[in-house]
C-alpha cells in the first residue's frame, strides 16, 4: 500500500489557520458548579429484545438550564459483569452516529469487547436524547422525502436547499417537540453524568467510538473531576470550521481509496486485480452522472454519484476491500458479488415519519455557508485534495440539511482541566474520522492526552489487533496508559478473540457510523 501520510499531514497544517477562536463551550454556565447531575433511579428488568441484558429508563430534564422542567426518558441497556468478585464498576459505552444506538451496542457487546472487559465491568449503553428509543427526532415522511439532491450545482439549487432546510427544520421541530432544540452533545454529556450518578459511580468510566468521542470530550470539559477513564476511539475534532472540516474529510477518504487501489494492484484475490481500479471507478461515476447506473435489486431509480461515493467510504471503513472490489466489478457489468449490502446513502422512507439524527450534528457544528459561490469553492477545494473520491459524501449530505440551523454547541478548542489522562485511539487510514482529527485533539489536550496510533486501516481500532486492544483494556481496567508515542503496527499480535482487519461492511449508513458490531446479522466476507 502506498503511504499517503504526507497528504493528511499537509491538510492538517493547512487547516490550523482556519480553526475558529477558542470558546469555553458554555463551561462557565454548564459545568460542575451546576450541581450533581441528578437523583434519578433506574429500574432494571430483562430486555424484551435481548433477555440476557437488562433494560431501564432514566428521566432527565429536556432543558438542563431548567432542571425542574419537563423531562425525557433515556433508554438504557446493561450487561452485568460476568465475574462479580472481580467487578470494578460500570463501563458506559456509546457507538457514535449521530444516531447510533447504545442500547443495541450493549446487546451486542459480547461480540465486541474482550472477555476481560466483560468480566470486570457492567457494560451500560444508552440511546442519546433524540435518538432511537430516547424520543428520536422525527419529521413528516412527506416532507423528508422531498429532500433535494445533496450536491448543489447552482445558486438556484442553493436557494432551493435553503428554503427546504428551513421547512424541514420547522416540520421536525413541530413533530419532535421541545426536545428538538436540546439534542447537542453538551446536553448528552450532562445526561451521561446523570447516568453515572444513577449507577452509583463516583467517577465515569467510558468507551466512545466515532461521534461518541464528542460526547466524551464534552463530558471531560464539563465534568473534569468526575473522570475516571475516557477511552475515545476514532475522534471527532470539534475545533474545525466548515472548510477545514470538509477538507480533512475529503483527504481522509481519498487516502483510504488509495490504500484500497494499492491493495488491488498487489493482491491477486482482489476482484479487480489486473485492471486499473481508478479507471473502473471513473467509469462508474460517469455512468451515475448520466443516470445510467443501477444498483442490483433496485431497478426503479438509477444510482446517484453520491451513492457511488458512499461505496468508497463504507468499503474502506472496515475495511472490506474484498467485498468492495466484488461490488465495483458487479456494478461494472461483472459477475454478482458474494454479498450485496443495502443501497447506501439517504433513501426515501415509507410510513408517516422519518428519523433525522442529523439535527444533532447541526446543533454541534456550524456548517453554514453564505451562498453557492462559497459552496462551490468548498467543493473545488475538496476535489483538489481527493481527485478520485472528489469529496466525502457523509458531511456533504449533511451540510445542506444544516443550512441556517441554530448551533447551540458551536465548534471550539477542547478545554480539559482534570488530572486523569484521556486515551485517544486512531488508525492512520480512517476514511470517516481522519487521523488528523485525533492527533489534533491530542495536541489540544497536551500532556493530559495519551495517543494510541494503529498503523493500519479503517474506522475504529478496538478489536483489530492485540496491540491496539490490550492498551485500551489496560487503561479502562487498571488506568495504565501506553508509553508516549505508542504505535501499533499491522500484525502487532492477534489473540484468538480479536479480529485482524475485519471484513465487516457498515450497515447503518450513518455519518461517522457506529462500529459494525458482530452479531448474527453482521455480514462478513473472507479477507
Amino acid at each position: 500500500m502506498r503511504p499517503k501520510y504526507s497528504l493528511l499531514a499537509a491538510v492538517l497544517v493547512a487547516v490550523v489557520a482556519l480553526l475558529p477562536a477558542t470558546t469555553a463551550a458554555s463551561a462557565d454556565t454548564r459545568d460542575e458548579a451546576s450541581g450533581d447531575a441528578g437523583k434519578g433511579r433506574i429500574s432494571w428488568a430483562p430486555c424484551e429484545e435481548e433477555p440476557a441484558a437488562e433494560c431501564g429508563t432514566l428521566a432527565v430534564p429536556i432543558d438542563w438550564d431548567r432542571p425542574g422542567g419537563p423531562t425525557v426518558d433515556l433508554a438504557l441497556a446493561r450487561r452485568k459483569a460476568t465475574d462479580p468478585a472481580a467487578r470494578i464498576g460500570s463501563l458506559v459505552i456509546n457507538p457514535g452516529g449521530p444516531g447510533g444506538s447504545g442500547v443495541e451496542f450493549a446487546y451486542n457487546a459480547p461480540g465486541f469487547f474482550t472477555e476481560e472487559i466483560q468480566r470486570r465491568f457492567d457494560l451500560v449503553g444508552f440511546d442519546p436524547r433524540g435518538v432511537a428509543r430516547s424520543h428520536p427526532v422525527i419529521c413528516s415522511a412527506s416532507v423528508y422525502n422531498q429532500m433535494p439532491y445533496a450536491i448543489m450545482k447552482s445558486q438556484a439549487d442553493f436557494d432551493r436547499w435553503t428554503a427546504y432546510s428551513k421547512r424541514l427544520r420547522q416540520d421536525c421541530r413541530a413533530r419532535t417537540g421541545p426536545l428538538y432544540d436540546h439534542v447537542d452533545s453538551v446536553d448528552v454529556a450532562r445526561d451521561m453524568d446523570a447516568i453515572r450518578a444513577a449507577l452509583g459511580e463516583e467517577k465515569l468510566t467510558y468507551y466512545g467510538v466515532s461521534y461518541g468521542t464528542l460526547i466524551g470530550q464534552m463530558y471531560a470539559e464539563l465534568f473534569p473531576h468526575r473522570v475516571r477513564a475516557l477511552a475515545l476511539d476514532s475522534n471527532m475534532d470539534h475545533s474545525l470550521g466548515v472548510k477545514a472540516f470538509l477538507d480533512t474529510e475529503a483527504a481522509a477518504v481519498e487516502d483510504s481509496f488509495d490504500e484500497f487501489a494499492g491493495w488491488c494492484d498487489q493482491e491477486p484475490n482482489c476482484a479487480l486485480h489486473g485492471q486499473d481500479v481508478r479507471v473502473v471507478w471513473e467509469r462508474l461515476l460517469a455512468k451515475a452522472r448520466e443516470g445510467e447506473l443501477y444498483y442490483p435489486g433496485v431497478p426503479d431509480r438509477p444510482m446517484t454519484e453520491v451513492q457511488v461515493l458512499w461505496q468508497g467510504v463504507l468499503g474502506t471503513e472496515g475495511p472490506a476491500w474484498q467485498l468492495l472490489s466484488e461490488m465495483l466489478r458487479y456494478l461494472d457489468g461483472g459477475p454478482p458479488s458474494s454479498w450485496l449490502p443495502p443501497l447506501p446513502g439517504r433513501q426515501p422512507v415509507e410510513g408517516d415519519v422519518a428519523q433525522l439524527p442529523t439535527a444533532v450534528l447541526c446543533e454541534d457544528y456550524n456548517l453554514r455557508v453564505r451562498n453557492y459561490k462559497e459552496y462551490a469553492a468548498l467543493l473545488r477545494s475538496n476535489a483538489r485534495l481527493a481527485p478520485d473520491m472528489r469529496l466525502n459524501p457523509m458531511p456533504i449530505e449533511d451540510l445542506p440539511v444544516c443550512l441556517g440551523h441554530p448551533t447551540s454547541n458551536p465548534q471550539h478548542r477542547l478545554r480539559y482541566t482534570g488530572s486523569a489522562p484521556l486515551l485517544l485511539g486512531t488508525s492512520i487510514h480512517d476514511p470517516s474520522t481522519p487521523y488528523a482529527w485525533t492527533t489534533e485533539v491530542a495536541r489540544q489536550l497536551g500532556p493530559k492526552a495519551r495517543l494510541l496510533t494503529y498503523e493500519g486501516w479503517g474506522h475504529r481500532i478496538y478489536g483489530k489487533e492485540e496491540c491496539a486492544t490490550v492498551p485500551i483494556d489496560d487503561y479502562l481496567i487498571s488506568l495504565t496508559v501506553p508509553p508516549r508515542g505508542f504505535r501499533c503496527p499491522v500484525g502487532g499480535g492477534a489473540g484468538p478473540a480479536l479480529r485482524q482487519r475485519p471484513e465487516a461492511w457498515p450497515t447503518d449508513g450513518l455519518p461517522w457510523a457506529a462500529p459494525s458490531v458482530p452479531g448474527p446479522s453482521a455480514p462478513k466476507t473472507s479477507g
